[in-house]
């Protein structure tokens, strides 16, 4: 299934297995709309860059893949779609918002922030102009996500998601950890609630296997896309993956490093380990 400028759903090309990737912040598609003030080198900074082709051999593998084409900066599908800073509004919303602590920080549904500093947009937002990204970018996310989920689940009778993400090799004021060096890989499972025991501790050992620091839930749990669909005691199991951008890209020039194919090589050994794990379940 491919959208335009949207997503593109990837299905099996080998056997099918209830794998689910999803990758819902590397699109680099901004739509027409968008008209932001800050400089697009600031902008693509939010960027989960290439992070879908570290995935792309799920397919192959038997595993969904989705991938976003849409950036995060003009809209987030991992918030939930009341988690609006009412402050870029241009008048009030017709229903209750929850802005959480990451509209606070200005990363929330709605991106305020570039960079720390550097505001997205130069005028406040109408409400119609979120609603219109919301209908035409999130909800059909949100649908294919959710869609994958059931299908696996009336197939196999069991679902374990991947979400996958980078991120940037040193906190910045835009998150909870100001300045701190950021290990290889964070899991994030919102402390146990999203995924069974075991599907946590594959994920972590196969990677600390290959040599990459690896932290469980700090500084990132996981959001919406693994809170949402995910229930442990109805066989659907999600966990977060953050992957240090350091390891395999030019963060300052977004562009593929050295280390671009070994980490590609080593996330395809964890895909055969998750897709082994779970045709045996």
């Amino acid at each position: 299934m491919h959208v335009p400028g949207v997503l593109t759903r990837h299905d099996p090309t080998g056997a099918a297995a209830p794998v689910l990737l999803d990758s819902p912040h590397s699109g680099v598609v901004y739509p027409d709309d968008f008209r932001p003030i800050a400089p697009m080198e600031l902008l693509r900074t939010g960027e989960d860059a290439f992070v879908h082709e570290l995935f792309r051999d799920g397919p192959a593998k038997g595993a969904i893949l989705i991938e976003a084409h849409f950036p995060r900066v003009y809209i987030d599908p991992n918030r939930a779609a009341t988690d609006i800073d009412p402050d870029l509004l241009s008048e009030a919303w017709p229903g209750p918002l929850s802005p959480t602590e990451k509209s606070r920080l200005g990363l929330g549904l709605i991106r305020r922030l570039a960079v720390p500093g550097v505001p997205v947009h130069g005028k406040r937002l109408s409400v119609a102009e979120v609603k219109a990204r919301i209908d035409r970018f999130y909800v059909p996310y949100h649908t294919a996500i959710g869609g994958a989920y059931d299908e696996l689940s009336r197939r196999f009778g069991k679902v374990w998601h991947i979400n996958c993400h980078s991120m940037k090799s040193v906190g910045n004021a835009m998150s909870t950890d100001v300045g701190a060096r950021r290990p290889d890989i964070v899991l994030g499972d919102r402390d146990g609630r999203t995924c069974d025991h075991a599907f946590m501790k594959l994920v972590h050992d196969v990677l600390a296997g290959l040599g990459y620091s690896v932290a469980i839930n700090d500084p990132y749990k996981g959001l919406e896309l693994i809170m949402r669909y995910s229930d442990p005691g109805a066989g659907r199991h999600a966990l977060q993956i953050e992957i240090n951008r350091g390891l395999y890209m030019d963060e300052a020039k977004i562009l593929r490093g050295p280390g671009f194919d070994k980490l590609q090589r080593d996330l395809g050994t964890l895909l055969d380990a998750v897709i082994d794990f779970a045709r045996r379940q």
